[in-house]
This record gives structure tokens, C-alpha cells and sequence, in this order.
């Protein structure tokens, strides 16, 4: 079996691993490349993919850094079916469409942009509704724990991964000779306790595991901690009479994040007469989804439902859908809370209210999920003192809280505990879905605790597996090698050269701290050699 890695390598968005085996050719997972150019260009390279050529799509669950460049893969020539579980296929039909809108209004806003620098080029969007609506008609639907052969040779078996509704870790398995391969794809592991989904199911057997490390190198507060920290965000705002802004993903996080409010409410641990806005059309769908698919949800919320109470409303609850209702939560005089998207804060309605709030010394910014590199929601959880959004600076006055606790991924214990419930031992572990230093500290801990064979393949790069075998790794193709991770510092460099250049007539002290900043980073680049 030959495993091509086409994203999350070294990174943690653009989950797509190209697998050959059998005579047969098919990918697990398609998503979307985030945060910066080179993000950007990825996306737009189909021909690295080759998607013609694959006979079927295996999806871990609906996130778009999952799942997201599956229309674009359509409009190039995939024609076979796309397995996913019941609840992914419904929130995967709505995000699609959101996407899709996103990339149409992001071409035109550039085609625009162009025009007025004099340029008649039309940029061509990513892709467009009618091609994500083509993607609706290849969606088959799996249940977790059932088997099934997508192609001769080739068993497949989907697992509750935990992290959100209907999401799933892949077994593999295909005959070598006198053995069974047998490869797993962990999709997003989520963290056990999780509210709302069930907590991650067992990894009983496989020979090689390709699994996240989002947070592989740090721990997460737990979810106690994490309610007292939300609820100290809001007093804070409400005491200096400011709202509180929360990025927040439109599947999953803003549904876990309803439901943290609904306790509070039922506590007494903030205000009954605090407005709650959900500011996110793709956010209200997705929670119409979960209650669709209540069947899905663990123990302890089914049992809150039979006692009665809805842990996704609350009386000061208010969903905005349309844009009219959106503008008036910033004239809205007082407290409030407000939770939108997009979670990393580069797109979306979010955009708008941190242009409004962010410089407000009482307002409370609260992140609840990872910030890629090179996004909005990094650079704010970074420190920047100053921000561009919309083409102008927006100085960082509020409060920055980071809420890590509330994270749908299983932090570094966690996972380590998610691979001690393998029965056959040691498997080699792959780490993907993280960026490079948090998969160092991750390998050496499983390699020290468990010690289990660590490698951390790279963009590209072909990985050949054999069961009882170790593994072949070739190095990648030139050209479409992982970068090394000083290229995000000259990505950086080049925001603030751009800034400098751009700014209308910066304050001499102002100037001065960005040159000093770049200054720092030139220092950095030079002693990483």
C-alpha cells in the first residue's frame, strides 16, 4: 500500500492522503488548505491531486480543512462515490454551500480590487454553488462499526471519533500475501467528556495509524475550569458595560459553546437578561442538524433531553440571519455576547464585530479553538498589538481570553491515551494534522511512554506500507517539499513590510515597533541557520 501526501503534512489544515493499493486508487479526506498564500496556492494546484484517476473518497467528517476542496476535485474530474456517515452527509451539505458562497464573494471582491488597479483579469473562484451541488449527488452514507468493500480487496470500517456530530476514524484493510493490512486514519480524535458527542471509540488493531496532533504538544484545562473561564469573560465585559466577541467554528464549537451558556444561564453565573446572539446563518443550519440527529449525542445530554430541559436554547438565546439583523447587534447599546464565524476569524460575519469591539479596553475577545498560522485569530492570540481587518488597522484593546479546554481535539495525553487502547503492539504512528514542533514533542512522548515508532511525513511524500514490515518512506517530489518552518516567519515579514507600506502616514513610534519586530524575526531566521 502507497500513501501520498497531498496535506496535513507538517500543518495542520488540508487533510487529504491519496492511498494506492490493490490496483486500486482513492483518498481519504479532500480538505481545504487555510491560512496564507501558499495555503491559497495549494488549493488552487488540482493536477498535484489527480483526482480523475481515484476511484472513491473515504471522509472522516465535515470540517472544511476535511472536506473542503471536494467540489473542486468534482469540477476536475472525480466522478465516484464520497462514504461519510448520515449526520456528516446533512452538515456537509450546508457547509459546502457556505464555502462555496465564500469563494464566489472573495473572486469578485479580488476581481474588483484588480479593476480599480487598472487590470481587466477576472479572478476564478475556487468554485462555485453549482459545482458544490454537484458533489451532493456522489454522498453515500456508512454506520459506524458495519464493514464494507468501497472496491474489490479493500474492507473499510468507520469508528466514532468523538470529535464532532458524525465524525469518524478509518480502518483499512487489504490482503498482502498471507496477511491483512490493516492502516487507520484518525480524522480529528476528540477530547474525552466532550459535551454533546460521545467520547472517542477504542483503536483496537492496525499495523499503522496516521494520526492528528493539532495539539501534540500541550495538555488542555479541564472542562470546569473551562466554564469558570468563559464565565469570568463575560463578567468581565458586563462590568464595563462591553460585549463579548467569540470566534467560534460554525459546526460543533458553537453548538458546545450554546450548550456552556445554557449551564451558566441554569447556574446563575451570569445575567438572565443577557442577550446571547448566534450570529452565523451556517451556524443556525448546523445546530437545526443536531437536533436532526439527537440519536448521535452522548449519555449525559439524551438524559438532560428526557429531564426536559434544551441544552441548545436558553430564553436570551437569539439567532441572526439575515445580514440586517447582524448590523444591529454592533448599534446594540450594552452587554452581549456574541458568537460568530468564521473560528479563525479571517472570514465571515466575525470579521465585523471584532472590527467594532476589538479596540474597546472593556470588550472581551474569547478564542475557543485552534488559530491556524498566518490567520486573524493567530496573530490577536500572538500578541499583535494591531490587527488589519478590512484594509485597516484595528488596535487590540480588548481583553484576549484562550479557551483551549473547549477544543473538539484530544489534547497531548489524550491522545497518548487514545493509542494505550491498540491491542497489537507496538504500530508505527504517522503524525499528521499538526504543525512540525508540537509532532516533535508529541513523537517523543509516545516514543518514550508507549514506544511505538514515530515518523512525521512531509508534503508529498510517498510512504509504501507492509504488513509486519517497516515502513519506505521516498523523499518528496521537488518542487512540492514541505516548507520548512521558518518560511511562516518571511510570510510574517512580508505582512509587516506590506503594513509599512500601506499604512497612511504610521506614528513615528508606531514605525519604529514594526521595524523593531521585523528586526527580531530577521534574528531568529539567522539562528535557525
Amino acid at each position: 500500500m502507497d500513501i501520498r501526501m497531498l496535506g496535513a503534512a507538517r500543518m495542520v489544515t488540508g487533510s487529504c492522503f491519496e492511498v494506492k493499493t490493490q490496483g486500486h486508487v482513492f483518498a481519504v479526506d479532500c480538505g481545504m488548505h487555510q491560512g496564507g498564500r501558499q495555503a491559497e496556492e495549494r488549493n488552487l494546484n488540482t493536477a498535484f491531486y489527480e483526482p480523475d484517476k481515484w476511484e472513491f473518497i473515504l471522509l472522516s467528517h465535515a470540517h472544511i480543512d476535511h472536506s473542503g476542496l471536494l467540489p473542486r476535485m468534482v469540477k476536475y474530474g472525480f466522478r465516484g462515490p464520497i462514504y461519510m456517515t448520515a449526520p456528516t452527509e446533512a452538515l456537509l451539505k450546508i457547509m459546502l454551500l457556505d464555502s462555496a458562497h465564500i469563494q464566489e464573494m472573495e473572486a469578485q471582491w479580488k476581481t474588483l480590487r484588480m479593476k480599480r488597479h487598472g487590470e481587466r483579469k477576472s479572478v476564478e473562484s475556487l468554485y462555485t454553488t453549482d459545482d458544490a451541488i454537484k458533489v451532493f449527488n456522489l454522498f453515500k452514507t456508512v454506520e459506524y462499526g458495519e464493514t464494507f468493500s468501497p472496491s474489490p480487496g479493500i474492507s473499510v470500517t468507520y469508528r466514532d471519533s468523538g470529535h464532532i456530530l458524525g465524525s469518524a476514524f478509518i480502518e483499512i484493510e487489504t490482503p498482502q500475501g498471507d496477511k491483512i493490512l490493516k492502516v487507520a486514519f484518525s480524522g480529528d480524535v476528540g477530547r474525552p467528556a466532550q459535551l454533546i458527542v460521545k467520547d472517542p471509540s477504542p483503536l483496537k488493531k492496525a499495523d499503522f495509524i496516521f494520526m492528528e496532533s493539532t495539539y501534540g504538544d500541550r495538555n488542555h484545562k479541564d472542562e470546569d475550569a473551562s466554564l469558570d473561564e468563559l464565565a469570568e469573560a463575560v463578567m468581565h465585559a458586563c462590568r464595563h458595560g462591553e460585549k463579548v466577541i467569540i470566534p467560534a467554528f460554525a459546526v460543533e464549537r458553537t453548538q458546545e459553546i450554546i450548550y456552556c451558556f445554557h449551564l451558566l444561564y441554569r447556574q446563575k453565573r451570569i445575567p438572565e437578561d443577557l442577550p446571547i446572539f448566534v450570529d452565523s446563518p451556517l451556524a443556525i443550519q448546523a445546530t437545526e442538524v443536531f437536533r436532526r440527529f439527537s440519536s448521535y449525542f452522548d449519555d449525559e445530554t439524551k438524559d438532560l433531553i428526557a429531564r426536559g430541559y434544551d441544552p441548545l436554547s436558553m430564553p436570551n438565546l437569539r439567532y441572526t440571519l439575515s445580514t440586517e439583523e447582524s448590523m444591529t447587534i454592533n448599534a446594540f447599546a450594552g452587554p452581549a455576547v456574541v458568537i460568530s464565524a468564521s473560528g479563525m476569524a479571517d472570514a465571515g460575519r466575525i470579521k465585523h464585530h471584532l472590527k467594532h469591539n476589538l479596540w474597546r479596553e472593556g470588550a472581551s475577545i474569547v478564542f475557543v479553538g485552534y488559530q491556524a498560522q498566518g490567520t486573524t485569530g493567530r496573530r490577536i492570540v500572538d500578541g499583535a498589538s494591531k490587527v488589519r481587518i478590512f484594509g485597516e488597522e484595528v488596535a487590540v484593546k480588548a481583553k484576549v481570553f484562550t479557551i483551549n479546554g473547549f477544543s473538539a481535539h484530544a489534547g497531548q495525553a489524550q491522545l497518548i491515551d487514545w493509542l494505550k487502547t491498540v491491542e497489537d503492539k507496538p504500530m508505527h504512528v504517522f503524525l499528521v494534522h499538526g504543525e512540525y514542533n508540537a509532532q516533535q514533542c508529541l513523537a517523543q512522548e509516545i516514543e518514550r511512554r508507549l514506544n511505538f515508532p514515530v515518523s512525521i511525513p512531509e508534503y508529498g511524500q510517498v510512504l509504501s506500507l507492509m504488513a509486519g514490515k517497516e515502513p519506505v518512506c521516498t523523499v518528496a517530489p521537488r518542487g512540492v517539499m514541505e516548507v520548512a518552518p521558518w518560511v511562516e516567519e518571511l510570510s510574517e515579514m512580508e505582512r509587516i513590510i506590506y503594513d509599512l507600506k500601506t499604512s497612511f502616514a504610521p506614528s513615528e513610534p508606531e514605525a519604529k515597533r514594526r521595524l523593531q519586530e521585523l528586526k527580531q524575526k530577521v534574528e531568529r531566521l539567522l539562528e535557525q541557520g
